[in-house]
C-alpha cells in the first residue's frame, strides 16, 4: 500500500470519524454501503466486515489499489455524477452512504440531491468536512467550503434529520425518514 501501514490513520485526530463510521456501520450492518470518495480506502477497509455489499466511487484510479479484495466489494473509478447515472439505470437500495468526494459545497449538494432516491427509507447519510476546526481546513485541498451544504439541507424540508458533530473536521449524520420510528412507517402509520 505505497509504504504506509494500514492503521496510520488511527494516529491522525482529524480521522476520528474512521472509527466512529465502522461502530455505526458494526451496528447497523448496512445491507449495501456507498462511499464517494474512497481516497486511500482507510474507511471503506473498516466498514468492509460489517456491510453486505459495499460500493466505493473515486476518480483516482489507484484508489481502487487501496481497497481490500472482496467479492462484496466494488470499486467504481468515475465521477460521483456518472456513478449516479449507472443507478437510475440499475437501482440500489442503499442503507448507508458516505458522501466526502468532492469538497465543494455545490458539490456536495449534489451529491445529497442526486443520491438520496436511493437511500433507503431510515437510511444513513453521512457527510463529512462540515465542521473544519480553523480558516486553514476551509481550503479546498482540506475540507473546502463543504460546511455551507449543511446550511442549505438544513432549510430544506424533504423528508430528512440531520445534525452536525461539531468535531473537527466535523461529520453529519442524516436519516431519511418520514415517521420517528422506522417499525411504525413500515406498517403504515405515519406518527
Amino acid at each position: 500500500m505505497f509504504g504506509r501501514r494500514k492503521d496510520d490513520w488511527k494516529n491522525d485526530p482529524l480521522k476520528w470519524h474512521i472509527q466512529f463510521i465502522a461502530d455505526l456501520a458494526r451496528l447497523l450492518k448496512p445491507e449495501v454501503y456507498v462511499e464517494l470518495g474512497v481516497h486511500r480506502a482507510e474507511l471503506f477497509n473498516q466498514v468492509l466486515p460489517h456491510a453486505g455489499r459495499l460500493i466505493g466511487v473515486d476518480i483516482d484510479l489507484t484508489s481502487g489499489d487501496f481497497m481490500r479484495t472482496s467479492e462484496r466489494a466494488r470499486f467504481v473509478c468515475s465521477t460521483t455524477g456518472a456513478f449516479v447515472e449507472e443507478l437510475r439505470e440499475n437501482p440500489v437500495l442503499i442503507d448507508l452512504l458516505f458522501i466526502d468526494a468532492d469538497h465543494c459545497a455545490e458539490s456536495v449538494l449534489q451529491d445529497f440531491r442526486d443520491y438520496f432516491p436511493f437511500v433507503r427509507q431510515h437510511g444513513i447519510i453521512l457527510l463529512h468536512d462540515t465542521h473544519p476546526g480553523n480558516a486553514q481546513l476551509i481550503e479546498p485541498g482540506w475540507c473546502g467550503d463543504a460546511y455551507k451544504a449543511i446550511e442549505v439541507l438544513q432549510h430544506e424540508s424533504g423528508g430528512f434529520e440531520m445534525m452536525t458533530i461539531p468535531v473537527s473536521p466535523g461529520l453529519t449524520l442524516c436519516r431519511k425518514r418520514i415517521a420517528q420510528l422506522s417499525w411504525m412507517e413500515s406498517e403504515g402509520a405515519t406518527a
